[in-house]
């Protein structure tokens, strides 16, 4: 299965949720939003969205200041 995530394809050997993902990435899932397919996955659906061949994943990192 074939995804793209911040522009840079990946293969993956098995379907991920987002929350599956982010957790093979090594990524903290509080410190990023996940978009897929141009649509922002609510926090509490990222268990349960599936990843899909062909998808297209931006995972964007939240950074406080000021």
């Amino acid at each position: 299965m074939e995804i793209t995530v911040n522009g840079e394809k990946r293969n993956l050997a098995v379907p991920l949720t987002a929350l599956g993902l982010l957790e093979a990435l090594g990524i903290n899932p509080r410190s990023v939003v996940v978009e897929r397919n141009l649509r922002i996955v609510p926090r509490g659906d990222m268990e349960k969205e599936p990843i899909e061949d062909g998808d297209s994943v931006e995972i964007i990192r939240l950074v406080g200041g000021g």
